[in-house]
């Protein structure tokens, strides 16, 4: 575990003026903001001092600086000024967080480069990076994908953490909290205005309603201009549409015990997700058969090869509706010495997606639609304990998944001349109206027992060994029947050319994967206080990541049938290894944190594909070993109670150890299959021999820059303004990655450039809960991309999507 990158709140927000009681976990103090510094209870009297972070990531209450594990701390105030209101926007401000998507479903949130196989889809594996909100566990990354609503603080753990939560979770963690019911009245409210339209409101209010009941009601909304212009459609895409309600009540009829129901909903409604041409580069393919042949052969030119002019032609219906919401219920019991808690939870998620396929204005691919429906189900147990020298925390967990998804895919009136050879067939046209209809489901089952010790056996010295017994089951069902443009079905044993060449394009296919196993997953940690406030700390963690089912269909031999030997992957075996130290000096004004970890995989669970149209999202398969290492360095100062700055860096070495039957990149894909004595061609020779897999051992993971940074600053002046005691600030924020690949195989044509990103507020706050502040995101206007895609068929076509423009605009907020 990497050590705690204690990313203080220095930026101030009238929004935590005052301490919000947790009825459920613990108080939870968030990051305070530099005017909300003298109300806070962790605070020392001296307000040039760095604030004390209370956080609960190992479910007890404790500062950041004690903890002797890798945890990133955001407070509600930071996150609000640097604009970061979902998770996909939090890797700008923890350099080891990577968030990747092409739309909400296609999301992966990895922690140092692991977490997710890059750039997959399947509902049939684990995330590595477990997502948490008020202790309730999300199990997909596109069900995290709603605005924050009401935050009090998010923390994010590096390194396994099974013996800690109720899902294993092997990369890391993060630790959403929420604003909780309090028993005196208060409410909040904010309004930006932007440009692209930006339009968002929050709002929350929360107060008694009785002597033992109390409750807190929170809304927000969030509007705002796609960035990307559709000539076909005349629209504006990849918009932001989003409406989020949370409600929650308290119920405390003693000291001791305390009751909370809560509930939230969600609904995003964008045309999204759509992606602009970047450019081709040469694959194995005849030269006939590549990008520019088969667009001439049609008359068809992209409407803009700048992808920063950001205009695209995509033809097909866009749509990412994601709905998503459930209920919860908490108790925390005062048992004696220690506290039990029960968190008992429902969820769902419900998947409304249209896409273009083919990523053109040629109607290649018409329609791509699979809409989703989860179901979730959770109930943990835990029991903690702190004694003067002994602390436990032991638990209990269960969950069940239910997925089911209904597909669509369906061939346009460009696809025979796209995807033919035979001039017969593109003549008759025989690939038009050709539909693929998938029925699928999941049921996913989990049950675990965990815990974790804390004994300080000498002074300063403490041991922490923890354990984690899992079972987990998943069941599958896939079913793809196709049927041509008149509504006949394609089956294998047809001998017609043209159901042969049909079933190249979409064949019908049967599978129903199971897996199940148990594993043991264990780590210890030793820690030593080398002085009041220096830590020094160590960890070994052996844990395992579920194995899985190839949930969208299998790879087929020769003949067409699925390889059932591919329904299934092993389970993840991961050992970690992290050092590090935690230092607070200059009489706490400031505080050092260093660390440097190495984690090893045996069977990753690693993304293939084989470049055919209608398997587009590829299968799940193992390779054979991976590495992960690196060094984090985390500072702040806060030299008095005018300044604060910090700094954050990470070089993380992220690598294939051994893969020896991963996908080819696109410049080696596409040609004649090498045969026996062959040698495959050159990369990007047309009409070469592809080798049916290459060896990637050696290469970078996807998605990891060797370097990234994070940094900024404030300073503010007290003034006197509209008639109201308070600060002018002015405040910096600025994040750098180096470049990374943006395919599970590196690729020439797809690494994504480094680039850095700034941020500029100026504003002012009054010590009453007033604040206003104008903002410019992405100031310098850099022109980069947040993620690069090859297109299907092996014709050498690279997409991608670019991250935003400079954006600007104003905000006002207050509490009472």
């Amino acid at each position: 575990m990497s050590l705690a990158t204690l990313t203080l709140s220095l930026l101030a927000s009238s929004l935590l003026s005052s301490t919000h009681a947790d009825g459920l976990t613990d108080p939870v103090v968030a990051a305070p903001a530099t005017a909300a510094v003298a109300n806070d209870p962790a605070v020392d009297d001296d307000q040039d001092k760095a604030p004390e972070i209370v956080v609960t990531g190992r479910r007890r209450q404790e500062t950041a600086q004690e903890v002797p594990l890798s945890i990133t701390v955001l407070s509600a105030g930071q996150v609000d000024a640097t604009g970061n209101f979902n998770v996909g926007k939090l890797q700008q401000l923890t350099p080891t967080l990577q968030y990747y998507s092409s739309n909400p479903r296609n999301s992966a949130i990895n922690v140092r480069g692991l977490g997710a196989p890059f750039g997959l889809t399947s509902d049939g594996f684990e995330q590595g990076v477990g997502i948490y909100v008020d202790d309730v566990y999300y199990a997909r990354a596109a069900s995290s994908t709603f605005d924050f609503l009401d935050l009090a603080q998010i923390e994010v753990l590096r390194g396994p953490q099974g013996t800690l939560y109720g899902k294993n979770t092997t990369a890391g963690a993060i630790n959403i909290t929420t604003n909780q019911p309090t028993f005196h009245f208060e409410g909040k409210a904010e309004v930006t205005i932007g440009n692209l339209n930006f339009k968002q409101f929050k709002a929350a209010v929360s107060g008694p309603l009785s002597s033992n009941v109390a409750a807190r009601l929170a809304v927000s909304s969030t509007n705002r201009r796609g960035t990307i212009f559709n000539v076909t459609s005349g629209n504006w895409i990849n918009e932001q549409d989003n409406i989020g309600l949370r409600g929650q009540l308290l119920f405390r009829p003693s000291d001791t015990l305390s009751i909370t129901l809560s509930g939230d909903y969600s609904d995003q409604n964008p045309e999204c997700c759509g992606t602009v041409f970047v450019r081709t580069g040469a694959t194995q393919r005849v030269l006939s058969r590549q990008y520019a042949a088969l667009a001439a052969a049609q008359n068809y030119q992209v409407v803009s090869t700048n992808p920063f002019d950001r205009v695209t032609d995509i033809d097909a219906n866009l749509n990412a509706g994601n709905i998503i919401g459930g209920a919860a219920l908490r108790v925390k019991w005062d048992v004696g010495p220690g506290t039990l808690t029960s968190v008992t939870a429902w969820r769902f998620w419900d998947w409304k997606p249209e896409n273009d396929r083919d990523y053109t204005g040629l109607p290649i691919v018409s329609k791509s639609q699979n809409p989703s429906q989860h179901d979730q189900y959770t109930q943990e147990f835990r029991y903690n304990f702190k004694g003067k020298d002994v602390g436990f925390v032991i638990g209990a967990f269960g969950f069940y998944q239910r997925i089911d998804t209904q597909g669509t895919e369906q061939q346009g009136a460009a696809s025979s001349r796209w995807n033919l050879t035979n001039a017969g067939q593109i003549s008759a046209n025989i690939l038009d109206g050709l539909v693929a209809l998938n029925t699928q489901y999941l049921k996913n089952t989990s049950a675990a027992l965990f815990g974790q010790v804390d004994w300080e056996i000498a002074p300063g010295l403490t041991i922490q060994p923890g354990v984690r017994l899992n079972y987990d089951k998943k069941e599958g069902f896939y079913q793809r029947r196709v049927f041509d443009g008149q509504g006949n079905p394609v089956l294998f044993g047809q001998t017609d050319p043209v159901k042969v060449a049909q079933r190249g394009v979409f064949a019908p296919q049967l599978s129903s994967p199971e897996f199940s196993a148990w594993n043991f997953s264990y780590d210890l940690t030793l820690s030593y206080k080398l002085a009041q406030d220096v830590l020094a700390y160590g960890t070994y963690a052996k844990s395992f990541k579920s194995g899985g089912i190839n949930q969208n269909g299998l790879p087929t031999d020769a003949a067409g049938n699925p390889i059932t030997a591919a329904g299934t992957i092993k389970p993840e075996s991961v050992n970690h290894f992290e050092i590090g130290i935690k230092a607070q000096f200059l009489d706490r004004r400031a505080t050092l944190n260093l660390s440097a970890f190495r984690t090893t995989i045996d069977d990753y669970q690693a993304t293939v594909t084989n470049g055919q149209l209608g398997v587009l999202r590829g299968y799940l398969a193992n390779a054979e070993k991976v590495r992960v290492q690196g060094v984090e360095a985390d500072f702040s100062i806060r030299p008095s109670e005018r300044f604060t700055a910090y700094g954050n860096a990470a070089y993380t070495d992220a690598k294939y150890v051994e893969f020896v039957d991963a996908p080819c990149p696109p410049e080696l894909a596409g040609g004649t299959a090498v045969g026996g004595g062959q040698t495959p061609s050159a990369p990007g020779t047309p009409g070469g021999l592809s080798p049916a897999n290459c060896d990637i051992s050696g290469q970078v993971l996807p998605g990891v820059s060797k370097w990234a940074f994070s940094y900024g600053a404030e300073g503010n002046v007290p003034v006197n303004l509209f008639g109201k005691e308070g600060q002018v600030y002015l405040g910096v924020d600025a994040n750098s990655r180096s470049s990374f690949s943006s395919n599970p195989s590196a690729s020439a044509y797809t690494w994504v450039e480094g680039y850095t990103l700034a941020n500029v507020r100026l504003g002012f706050r009054s010590s009453e809960g007033f604040n206003i502040y104008g903002w410019v995101r992405n100031a310098l206007d850099k022109e980069y991309f947040e993620q690069l895609t090859v297109g299907p068929s092996n014709t050498g076509l690279i997409v991608g999507q670019p991250g935003d423009p400079r954006t600007y605009g104003l905000t006002i907020s207050a509490s009472f």
